[in-house]
């Protein structure tokens, strides 16, 4: 919480020098994982015991929101580009890590078991504090999205292995065109589209809907990282398939307001449609200049 305060005030430097000079980003990273360790193999089993009925649901909650803590500094101090170098190799945990949230985030799933219908009425406390965990996932899995983004703009200072892990063993590039399709962060809900940013859903008035939110920017901004950088063309394995997902949500929207909003995308579009083996979605050939049209 004081990170983010000294961050809203334009001060954090000065915690951005004690976690770099007390080599502190590592043992957060590890810190990170052991939480969702402790989420995805403990907590459920926490949840389908019969003697389990606690007074109070106030300690678990505590190690649910750590967390969401640890994701909040990452997200603040991540920006800045020694930060991600003394992340060292933990950075390749953290690239795994986000890619399990944004894989859940554009899969929509819910990652806690829950309890049969009997003992979610015996337990309304425990069913509560799922509820809670399951929204929770989804502020961290966005929050996930914040750090990777950060983590693309130091694409030319991190070590292969990195890069590595994110293009050829994650393939993000895709992962990130299915974020694009989907959307995970907006919904219509009684013919009203809503979208969550700052920490609710509101309502979109028509005038606003094809308007870039900051998630669909840091989106955008993640994948012209991975497509325009040289160090990542270079590693990249453009095949066939990887092309086809690229190029899919341009074809089927075409000359959407969105994806003209970002300024570096045609830059991004020439490159893709240059590559060999380029045969699109559906057979149609790539266009090699412009955005590519829909049917």
């Amino acid at each position: 919480m004081h990170a983010i305060l000294s961050a809203s005030a334009g001060q954090e430097q000065l915690l951005t020098e004690l976690l770099v000079t007390y080599a502190k980003i590592p043992v957060l990273i590890g810190e990170l994982i052991s939480v969702e360790i402790w989420k995805h193999k403990i907590f459920p089993v926490l949840c389908r015991l019969e003697d389990f009925k606690p007074r109070s649901t106030f300690p678990i909650y505590v190690v649910l929101h750590h967390e969401a803590s640890i994701i909040n500094l990452l997200e603040t101090v991540f920006f800045h580009k020694e930060i991600c170098e003394s992340a060292e190799d933990s950075i390749l945990d953290l690239i795994d890590y986000c890619h399990r949230k944004l894989t859940l985030l554009a899969a929509r799933s819910n990652l806690f078991c829950c309890p049969p219908e009997g003992q979610a009425k015996d337990s309304p406390c425990l069913k509560e504090l799922q509820k809670q965990a399951e929204m929770m996932e989804f502020e961290i899995s966005l929050k996930a999205l914040s750090v990777l983004r950060f983590i693309t703009d130091q694409v030319e200072s991190l070590p292969l292995s990195a890069l590595t892990r994110m293009l050829n063993t994650h393939n993000l590039p895709c992962l990130l065109v299915e974020l694009v399709e989907h959307c995970p962060w907006s919904c219509r809900e009684a013919g009203k589209l809503k979208k969550f940013e700052n920490g609710v859903w509101h309502v979109v008035p028509p005038e606003d809907q094809v308007k870039m939110t900051k998630l669909d920017g840091q989106v955008w901004l993640a994948l012209l990282n991975l497509l325009l950088s040289p160090e990542c063309q270079r590693k990249y394995h453009f095949d066939g398939f990887n092309k086809s997902q690229l190029l899919k949500s341009w074809e089927s929207r075409g000359f959407s307001p969105l994806l003209e909003t970002p300024p570096l995308l045609p830059g991004a579009d020439g490159w893709v449609g240059q590559q060999p083996l380029g045969l699109c979605g559906g057979g149609a050939r790539c266009p090699q200049r412009g955005w590519p049209r829909g049917p």
